[in-house]
């Protein structure tokens, strides 16, 4: 129980040197490729679950908004397995970390205010002031629209961020009373200890949840700008 309460989100280092890039390189990995006719059943399911996604999160867009389709849908993967990968024993988690959410979340979103601006530039501009807007409101209105417009990203990265944090801190905790309780009281620490499997369960649904989210945000961000 002495142990920080968050060795677990310090950036793992081998010779001085960060293992962040190959812990994020990882997860690809768990997604193999086929050239053959027919595919196994987890290529299957796997390609299964990429068509319902993107069928579901690209129908409302137009021509040019289902050109980033491999890109959003690279994104969930990314964002899913590395979310996972933190579920395991004496493993980091990338997505804990605000800078990497930010990294992913500030080009995704620029890049759909960019194409908006330059596909639909009245339309863009009419966002920051509403129709029928009093006179003396105005520059108000201007300053509220384009403060929310710049803390998209940050929403997106603090969203993430704080989510899988709030989980790995709960398994921690829990898991740390229940070591501590079996040497005090075996029926309490076995119901903590059913605790920590049913909340083990649920940040497995949180981990893909986040990633849907997450995704499905910047697509609606780039829906309003094509």
């Amino acid at each position: 129980m002495n142990e920080n309460l968050f060795a677990s989100f310090i950036t793992p280092m081998m010779f001085g040197l960060p293992l962040v890039t190959l812990i994020v390189l990882f997860p690809s990995l768990l997604f193999p490729t086929s050239n053959r006719l027919v595919s196994n059943r987890l290529i299957s399911l796997q390609q299964w679950m990429l068509q319902l996604v993107s069928k579901q999160m690209m129908s409302i867009h137009n021509t040019k908004g289902q050109t980033w389709t491999l890109m959003l849908m690279s994104l969930i993967l990314f964002i899913g397995s590395t979310n996972l990968l933190g579920l395991l024993p004496h493993s980091f988690t990338p997505t804990t970390q605000l800078s990497m959410n930010l990294g992913m979340a500030i080009p995704l979103w620029a890049g759909a205010v960019i194409t908006g601006f330059r596909n639909k530039t009245k339309a863009s501009l009419a966002h920051f002031l509403p129709q029928g807007t009093p006179t003396p409101l105005i520059p108000m209105l201007v300053i509220i629209e384009t403060i929310s417009l710049f803390i998209q990203p940050v929403a997106l990265a603090v969203r993430l961020t704080a989510n899988i944090t709030a989980g790995h801190l709960l398994i921690h905790l829990i898991g740390g009373a229940t070591l501590a309780l079996m040497s005090i009281n075996t029926t309490t620490a076995l119901i903590t200890f059913i605790i920590l499997i049913l909340l083990t369960i649920l940040e497995f649904a949180v981990a893909m949840i986040q990633a849907y989210v997450f995704t499905l945000l910047v697509s609606l961000y780039l829906h309003d700008n094509t």
